[in-house]
């Protein structure tokens, strides 16, 4: 199987080229990325802790799931796939804000991203991909922002970027 590639764009999020997802990371270079978050009626949010062998933030808590387009793929198209193949559903998507954000890892590796924040309802327990996900969990928002607050070591960086600056446009309580 050949080396999923990413797209890189400029900060328009206009395309500018391909390129493979690891050398991306490697050299910090800004590509486009997605993040999802799913809500239930009570207004919780499905969480997921990444799998232990992920090549950057493995078992850290995180959104219910995140990834990058593909060449030709809507945001919407792209988060549906990428909620079936980590959390075993699909759900109607909203794309709401996007952002920049640059984040550097121990293992020497950088997440450069134009992020898109989609945002779905979803009632289920989903059906795990133990290949990308450990554990999930239901958490109101404001229980998610004081646990950030006392062991903030436990979140991914974007998931807290996210928390940060655009909680109102997640909060749909």
């Amino acid at each position: 199987m050949t080396e999923e590639r990413v797209i890189l764009v400029n900060e328009k999020d206009e395309q500018i080229g391909l390129m493979p997802k690891m050398e991306a990371h490697e050299k910090a270079l800004l590509h486009r990325a997605f993040s999802v978050f799913i809500f239930n009626n009570k207004n919780e949010l499905m969480l997921q802790q990444r799998a232990a062998h992920k090549y950057h933030s493995p078992l850290l808590w995180a959104n219910t799931c995140c990834s990058h387009q593909r060449e030709g793929e809507t945001n919407i198209e792209a988060g549906k796939r990428r909620l079936q193949e980590e959390m075993g559903f699909v759900a109607e998507l909203e794309d709401t804000i996007s952002f920049i954000y640059k984040a550097p890892f121990d293992n020497g590796l950088t997440e450069h991203e134009f992020d898109h924040v989609l945002i779905g309802n979803y009632e289920d327990a989903p059906i795990i991909n133990p290949d990308e996900v450990a554990a999930w969990k239901w958490m109101p928002l404001e229980e998610v922002k004081e646990d950030m607050l006392k062991q903030p070591e436990i979140y991914t960086e974007w998931f807290k970027i996210i928390f940060d600056k655009f909680y109102e446009h997640i909060n749909r309580g």
